[in-house]
């Protein structure tokens, strides 16, 4: 037993999606998070940068005594998740392969994916899912607008629901759809506005927190009690991250700064 915090690192306030599910489904757990806004968004940088930002995430969080990591951003886990799990002793587990899983599970073939240009780029999503469901039919988008939206929060209304219209329109015949950057959850009234009631819905942050859980349990890094602890931390605390974090949690979130000394870039 483990009554150390678990790590949680994003690009930005999109992460708090999974953090919500993990809150829910480990409520004696602490967590430690990390929303890497000042380089915000990681969707349409470079791999080898994607690489390096993670890996100082990952840094970060390792100094704060974590006993396990959740890279809970699409774009990292797809184009560093690798890299960055052959460095690093520590658990490490990305946002791809539990989904995967869980499709697999539940034998989907028709499959769509919306993620940001990143993610798509590198196909990812179609690596992981063909190798798990090799006669799976996906159609990806990637939808580069969605993540700003939510970062700004314009979750909500008649924006969100135009700027979703227009990049799902391209989707046929779909039985589920992966949300696959963890800000889409923040915009799920307008998604499954465009696609449908019949289309599912996948919310990665759900089938990442059942892979943390089970991981958690065979390693017997599980807490002892329930202490229930959370520290937020941000490389800029400009921007309307408390506002978001806090609706989505159900609590009030004031996020703390990333000290400068720090191996930030």
């Amino acid at each position: 037993m483990d009554n150390r915090p678990i790590g949680v690192f994003d690009s930005g306030v999109g992460g708090m999606a999974v953090l919500k599910e993990l809150k829910k489904s480990m409520p004696q757990e602490s967590f430690v998070y990390l929303g890497d806004t000042k380089r915000f968004p990681y969707g349409s940088k470079s791999k080898q940068t994607i690489i390096e930002l993670t890996k100082n995430g990952v840094e970060f969080l390792i100094s704060k005594n974590v006993k396990l990591i959740v890279i809970a951003c699409g774009t990292a886990t797809s184009q560093a998740l690798e890299e960055i799990k052959k460095i690093y002793p520590i658990p490490i587990i990305g946002v791809l392969e539990p989904t995967a899983k869980y499709l697999q599970a539940k034998q989907k073939r028709q499959i769509g994916v919306i993620a940001t240009a990143g993610t798509i780029r590198s196909k990812g999503w179609e690596t992981i899912l063909l190798e798990k469901i090799p006669d799976a039919n996906l159609q990806t988008i990637a939808c580069p607008l969605l993540a700003q939206l939510v970062e700004e929060g314009w979750a909500e209304g008649e924006i969100a629901d135009l700027v979703v219209k227009e990049y799902l329109k391209p989707l046929e015949k779909i039985e589920a759809l992966i949300l696959g950057c963890t800000h889409y959850p923040l915009l799920i009234n307008s998604i499954q506005k465009q696609v449908g009631k019949e289309v599912e819905i996948i919310n990665i942050g759900v089938h990442t927190a059942t892979e943390v859980q089970k991981l958690l349990k065979e390693q017997e890094l599980s807490a002892k009690e329930t202490i229930s602890k959370l520290e937020v931390y941000l490389t800029e605390t400009e921007c309307k991250f408390n506002n978001v974090a806090s609706m989505l949690l159900g609590k009030e979130i004031q996020a703390k700064l990333v000290e400068e000394e720090t191996e930030f870039i």
